[in-house]
């Protein structure tokens, strides 16, 4: 097959939704089914090495001019299928589908597809020969509204990089983050005003009763964006400025030794599709705390991975991260499941017999 995949965010991009494109990319590209894919992405630029027989064109990120590329290359070049990288651009997707008459691939990640979507996103999902969804919580969602066969919405989890392990990180970074003699409690993900359903306002609230029970704790967020500023000054407004610190942005090249300073990752979100970030904690060998009501329980295993507590509630989840800290690490190995092979196995089978 020759695919083209209209895509938000391709290669060079950052997030989640970036990362779970870049692993499909992967994994296409290692399937014996697939020859070629060509990706048009609305943001990134690639910074580094394309797997064998991807191609990415130039980030457009306007959305009219995306819309006016992927129409052209899908108009002027042989396709064999169009992967649909976001719920939004499954009009355009679905159009370019049925014009050049071959299957449309259409992937869902999370609060996007909760609520029923306008009539026309509707009837483009329903073209789809195939939906994937990130998680089982997104794929129920969705089948309240899309009116499609459910055996073809399937759930394709995130993936891991196996750079995401246990180890000791340098001390240099642990003393330049004045981390040393401290349990340290880890959140990575944006401070975005429009995903405030993260939880960090809810370990923040919750934190001078956690140091209460453990006066070593220590809250490191690794992250930035336009919400840094509320948060900052709730740690003023709780008092606990002392035991809290905002990382900032960090490369991908040293995220995994933020993971390996840390003993508990703690995310108690309410708007997660799925959560990578729990993925590398888990890989990194931390006891891994959630919320129990969204895809976070996918990335958890219903509870088996890790604790799921109500983000609601503060008292499971103060418990919870205690219990965490207390614990210590975590067992690396569970996070295997979630390992690229099994993930690209995944890929292969739903191109072959799917599609």
């Amino acid at each position: 097959m020759r695919m083209l995949a209209l895509v938000t965010d391709g290669f060079g991009a950052t997030g989640g939704i970036a990362q779970y494109n870049r692993d499909l990319a992967r994994a296409l590209a290692q399937s014996g089914a697939v020859e070629s894919m060509v990706i048009v992405p609305r943001f990134g630029a690639p910074d580094q090495q394309l797997p064998a027989g991807v191609t990415q064109l130039a980030a457009l990120g306007d959305r009219f001019r995306w819309s006016a590329a992927a129409t052209r290359i899908a108009l002027s070049r042989r396709f064999d299928g169009i992967f649909c990288g976001h719920l939004f651009a499954a009009p355009l997707a679905a159009a370019l589908a049925a014009l050049i008459r071959k299957p449309l691939w259409l992937q869902l990640h999370g609060i996007e597809a909760w609520p029923k979507p306008a009539g026309f996103i509707r009837r483009a999902a329903a073209r789809a020969s195939l939906i994937t969804s990130v998680s089982r919580h997104t794929r129920a969602a969705a089948l309240r509204w899309c009116d499609i066969d459910p055996a073809r919405l399937r759930v394709l989890p995130n993936t891991v990089d196996p750079r995401f392990a246990p180890g000791a990180p340098p001390r240099a970074l642990r003393r330049g983050l004045a981390l040393e003699g401290r349990r340290v409690i880890l959140t990575v993900s944006r401070l975005s005003s429009s995903e405030r359903y993260k939880g960090h306002d809810r370990i923040l609230a919750a934190l001078p009763r956690i140091l209460a029970r453990r006066p070593d704790a220590f809250y490191l967020v690794v992250g930035d964006g336009d919400d840094r500023g509320r948060l900052e000054a709730l740690a003023r407004e709780k008092q606990v400025t002392q035991s809290v610190r905002f990382a900032g942005a960090v490369s991908a090249e040293e995220l995994p030794d933020y993971y390996r300073l840390a003993d508990a990752f703690v995310m108690p979100s309410a708007g997660e599709g799925f959560g990578i970030a729990f993925l590398e904690a888990l890989a990194s060998g931390l006891s891994v705390v959630a919320g129990d009501r969204d895809g976070g329980a996918d990335a958890l295993a219903d509870g088996v991975l890790g604790a799921l507590v109500d983000p609601r509630d503060d008292h499971p989840l103060i418990d919870a991260v205690v219990t965490a800290l207390d614990r210590g690490a975590g067992d690396a190995s569970l996070a295997r499941r979630f390992a690229f092979a099994n993930f690209a196995s995944q890929v292969d089978n739903l191109v072959r017999h799917r599609l």
